[in-house]
């Protein structure tokens, strides 16, 4: 059983885009915990 290019290329395509994909959120900035939210305090005078 042969197979042809066009397979080959098409899992090399798939493999790409999956290592470009992970290395995308390499990157990634930002918090890396849910901050606690913020009680908003009101003055009363």
């Amino acid at each position: 059983m042969r197979i042809c290019w066009a397979q080959y290329t098409l899992w090399a395509v798939i493999a790409l885009l999956g290592v470009m994909s992970l290395l995308a959120g390499c990157g990634a900035k930002g918090d890396l915990f849910i901050p606690p939210e913020e009680t908003e305090q009101t003055e009363s005078r």
